[in-house]
């Protein structure tokens, strides 16, 4: 049976090309907001660090009403390392709008999710967005999407997609570049013209798949219904569950509703230990729905119980416990996070698909009140059938000015990257094409953002495995050391600036062992940064002075997880984050380094 009155589709696109804009508009059209409502802008992405990044990390799920057909529409994040949000969802959809600029036409991440939505078989439809941005270049860009298209072997049926233009801030969509600008019934129109009603027989036992909300493919689920958990990658799994309440969307509201069918979208509470990929059945005839293998991580960090001497003065959990829980609840919503126990117990291995991704667990964990300590990022190598070591690659696709193509290249190849193409684009910018090792990557965007004076645009994705590519030296630069514990003197970081940057200032709490600034030379020097100044009898000249302080450099998380080298952690509470080195004691230090 086949649901007319019902759409499932996920708006798929690269970073910042407007996804989440466009859901905007669509919920603008379709009157879910009344006409005096205040609104934010980019309402989808509800959570914190979300808003103040302005990206999106979690896909989340909305509905809207046009001609009484109810269209499900999933919002999905365009950075490569939540790829894996993307893969999960495109299950519960029947078709896909792939948003592309106008302007900067299919990138990376385009090619990504297009992709995965074609090997699903998905229809798309293309909707060219920011057409009213003064450079933007419509005709060519449909060119581009339509060699992409050939590119990832399209069927005929594919290449064959509706284009729809528009501009998501000013809410207009049309067919035509000649059409006129009004509202956004066109894509409307398109979406339920195009994509397949949602089929499934509502007689047949119930198969619900979850993804974080599910999808009903068969039959009907019923408040208080008993039904079983299987899972398609763990065949041995059959748990009997309850269904407490069912959850449909309407626009940005969850609405309870007593029984769904075949094509609903719908969330389920009252059931514990759920699982994404999970499948909920009927217990007369309990089989799992297929759900894809998300990719695997390339990236790993330890995440240590923190034993520094100012631990568990800031933060709230402070134990491995503590730590263990929360890291293995996230993997119930995180598919593309792998959490591994190592020969301590107060260690955790925690793989992820970039920096990015592991440093918005951290940030969260942060705000939640967790204190713990994070080691560098490092690869994840495999070993093929020869035993030769292999390790992840990336393609990194650079848009800088002109001038600075030099800097770029000449940093890039000394990280092992090796140039693949390089074209003009408009505007005086050149677009350099990198094969680089995800490790050439790691602590790099900074560099580039002073090298470009902030101009230059990166967009990396995971391409494959590749022969190990030898050493890298990531720093060029030393550490800055505490010298012992105590509180920072003015008369101690005067002295101590003379020496390099510093990422400390007065009356801050200091320990031995932890860095307190860079050395631009490659080697670690101890400063005495709690250091008074000696009283005597004698008045000199030059005691009246006041000592003047060059202003302490101020780090964010990530360019903190940059800055560590391999034998630092970086020290993480709620209120502070601390670099320091793994070895605090200065001759245990000295001795480590000398059996390396």
């Amino acid at each position: 049976m086949k649901r007319e009155d019902v759409r499932n589709v996920a708006i798929i696109a690269h970073v910042d090309h407007g996804k989440t804009t466009l859901v905007d508009e669509l919920l603008k059209s379709s009157g879910v907001f009344r006409a005096n409502q205040e609104i934010v802008e980019r309402v989808m992405d509800s959570n914190d660090i979300e808003r103040e990044r302005g990206i999106t990390i979690l896909s989340k799920n909305t509905a809207v009403f046009y001609k009484d057909i109810k269209i499900n529409i999933i919002d999905t994040p365009g950075h490569a390392d939540f790829g894996g949000e993307v893969e999960r969802v495109l299950k519960m959809v029947n078709g896909v709008i792939l948003v592309v600029d106008a302007y900067e036409g299919p990138m990376p991440q385009t090619k990504f999710v297009l992709k995965k939505a074609l090997e699903l078989d998905l229809p798309a439809i293309v909707c060219v967005n920011k057409i009213d941005r003064p450079e933007a270049r419509p005709e060519e860009v449909i060119d581009e999407v339509l060699e992409l298209f050939m590119d990832l072997d399209a069927s005929d049926e594919q290449l064959d997609c509706p284009f729809v233009f528009a501009s998501a801030r000013a809410g207009f969509a049309k067919k035509e570049l000649t059409d006129p600008e009004e509202d956004m019934r066109p894509l409307f129109e398109t979406i339920i013209d195009y994509i397949p009603a949602p089929e499934g027989n509502p007689k047949a036992d119930t198969q619900v798949l979850v993804i974080g909300i599910g999808k009903i493919d068969n039959g009907t689920l019923r408040v208080n219904q008993e039904c079983v958990i299987v899972n398609h990658h763990d065949p041995d799994k059959l748990r009997k569950v309850k269904i407490g309440k069912l959850y449909q969307f309407d626009g940005l509201n969850r609405v309870e509703v007593p029984e769904a069918t075949v094509g609903d979208i719908v969330a389920v509470s009252g059931i514990t230990d759920l699982h994404i990929g999970d499948t909920i059945c009927s217990p007369e005839n309990p089989e799992s729905i297929p759900f894809q293998k998300i990719s695997e991580p390339t990236i790993a960090m330890n995440f240590i119980v923190n034993d520094s001497p100012l631990a568990g003065q800031e933060g709230k959990y402070v134990t491995s416990r503590h730590i263990r829980e929360r890291l293995f609840r996230e993997l119930n919503t995180d598919v593309s996070l792998r959490v591994e126990e190592t020969d301590s117990p107060d260690c955790f291995k925690v793989s992820g698909r970039g920096e990015l991704h592991l440093s918005v667990l951290i940030e969260n964990m942060r705000r939640e009140g967790y204190e713990f300590a994070v080691s560098k990022a490092e690869v994840l190598y495999k070993y093929n059938e020869r035993n030769q070591k292999l390790e992840p690659m990336e393609l990194a696709y650079i848009d800088v000015p002109e001038e600075f193509t030099g800097t770029v290249i000449q940093k890039l190849t000394s990280r092992k990257g090796e140039l693949q193409g390089m074209s003009p684009v408009s505007g005086g910018y050149t677009r350099l094409e990198f094969a680089i090792p995800s490790r050439g990557l790691i602590g790099y965007r900074g560099e580039f953002l002073t090298d470009t004076k902030g101009n230059g645009i990166m967009n990396t994705i995971f391409d494959d495995y590749a022969p190990y590519k030898g050493d890298l030296n990531y720093r060029k630069t030393g550490s800055l050391i505490a010298y012992e514990s105590g509180e920072t003197i003015t008369y101690g970081l005067f002295n101590a600036q003379e020496r390099g940057l510093l990422f400390v200032g007065p009356g801050e709490k200091v320990y031995g062992g932890m860095v307190i600034g860079q050395n631009p030379k490659a080697e670690d020097i101890e400063v005495n940064v709690c250091k008074t100044k000696k009283l005597t009898n004698t008045r000199s000249s030059s005691a009246d002075e006041a000592l003047k302080l060059v202003p302490k450099k101020e780090m964010s998380l990530e360019q903190c997880l940059e800055f560590i080298d391999t034998d630092e952690l970086l020290e993480v509470t709620p209120t502070n984050l601390r670099i320091r080195k793994k070895i605090l004691d200065p001759t245990l230090r000295k001795r480590a380094s000398f059996k390396k």
